[in-house]
């Protein structure tokens, strides 16, 4: 049979695009036929294209998790990458803020991850210094992560693809890949394209990844669940000089609330989190009727909605009503007054769902057969890309018989 691809990469995320990218790296003597599906016009235009752009210092994982190793691995990376692309980058720090003493022990434990992590430039600082790095932030003890950054991750993302395609490969965007047909050895990949026969498959679909897995005739074990986190734009730059961060409460799976400068300059405030109606929709009004059916028929949604129901409707109200936003970071600015905000853009969290409604707190990736899938990859998965890339490609390298 004649073959188009040797590999077939779905998904022209930052994930899909550093592995396309470390698979031409490692396979350049073997003139191997690698192809990118991405269904949107532009690359990395969804959660790569729109989130904080933190250069993440892997402060926060559980020591030995894949988080933890991918991002010390891929942070040095993409330092290195930045500075040999001439990409713009900024290793700014951050400060992660303590404002009330029931804090002071999760400080303390992220400070105690960190130190296993092998986060570097890391230390536990008091008010003065806290107000020496951030004047208008109030404190009673923080970190200063040293290590931290920002980047423009859309950028990167972009570098990745086209020094993919001078390796030999080839992206074909506006390409909906709709499934997968086995036969033998052989994968035919059905897309708005036409199909495509490629010897093997890696999954990188991000807020999609589920569904790509049961299109393969997999079991993800888990649900794609969309929450969109909604950001305000701080107009009076002279508040905040690079990152500011609360301690994250435990009982819940987001940082906080936080200030980010962004790499153009822009600082941004938030984000919420609050159930979206589209996987990746990004306006208050959009709405996909799948989308909602499977998430409002799943049983792990309504078991995390049980477990966390007045944090779910505190971030509802956030969302209609700026004065509860401003509210919530006067914690960490208390002189920030409500015309100094504006309604900023939103991005769009993948967050993975058990049947229990656990959320998988870890990179996950399965291979069965022909195909590897990434099922899971949060953050810190842009910091993390091409450490990342390079662990899906040397998985290809074992499991992929015919690529050794």
């Amino acid at each position: 049979m004649n073959v188009q691809y040797d590999i077939a990469i779905v998904g022209g995320g930052i994930v899909g695009l550093a592995t396309a990218y470390q698979l031409s790296l490692q396979y350049k003597e073997r003139n191997l036929r690698i192809v990118v599906f991405e269904k949107e016009p532009t690359l990395a235009f969804h959660q790569t294209g729109h989130n904080s752009g933190v250069i993440h210092s892997g402060i926060y994982y559980k020591p030995g998790s894949l988080r933890a190793q991918n991002c010390y691995e891929g942070r040095h990376a993409l330092v290195r990458f930045c500075k040999e692309q001439q990409i713009p980058f900024d290793i700014c720090g951050k400060v992660i803020v303590a404002s009330k003493e029931s804090e002071l022990p999760y400080l303390q434990e992220i400070y105690d991850k960190g130190i296993a992590n092998k986060t570097e430039d890391i230390e536990l600082i008091e008010p003065e210094q806290i107000r020496e790095i951030e004047p208008y932030c109030d404190g009673i003890k923080a970190i200063r992560v040293g290590c931290a950054g920002i980047v423009d991750y859309q950028q990167v993302a972009q570098r990745y693809a086209d020094l993919f395609v001078a390796n030999g490969g080839e992206i074909k965007t506006n390409c909906l890949v709709k499934d997968f047909e086995r036969k033998n050895d052989i994968t035919t990949i059905i897309t708005s394209l036409g199909n495509f026969d490629s010897r093997y498959v890696i999954a990188c679909g991000g807020a999609q990844s589920d569904r790509l897995a049961k299109k393969y005739h997999l079991d993800p074990g888990m649900r794609i669940v969309g929450f969109r986190g909604e950001y305000y734009e701080l107009l009076n730059h002279d508040k905040v000089k690079n990152l500011i961060y609360p301690v994250p409460d435990p009982n819940f799976p987001w940082l906080g609330v936080h200030f980010t400068r962004m790499i153009q300059g822009e600082i941004e405030c938030g984000p919420n989190a609050v159930f979206a109606f589209k996987r990746e929709g990004y306006e208050k009004t959009d709405f996909d009727w799948q989308d909602t059916k499977d998430a409002l028929s799943y049983s792990g949604f309504w078991q995390l909605t049980r477990k966390h129901l007045a944090f779910g409707i505190a971030e509802q109200y956030r969302s209609i009503s700026k004065a509860a936003f401003h509210k919530s970071l006067l914690h960490l600015i208390p002189s920030l007054q409500m015309d100094e905000i504006a309604p900023g853009r939103s991005g769009v969290r993948a967050l993975a769902l058990t049947p229990e409604g656990s959320m998988i707190d870890d990179f996950k990736f399965v291979h069965a057969d022909n195909a590897i899938h990434v099922l899971n990859a949060p953050s810190p998965a842009a910091t993390a890309s091409l450490a990342i890339g390079k662990t899906i490609a040397d998985m290809a390298k074992q499991k992929f018989n015919q690529l050794v």
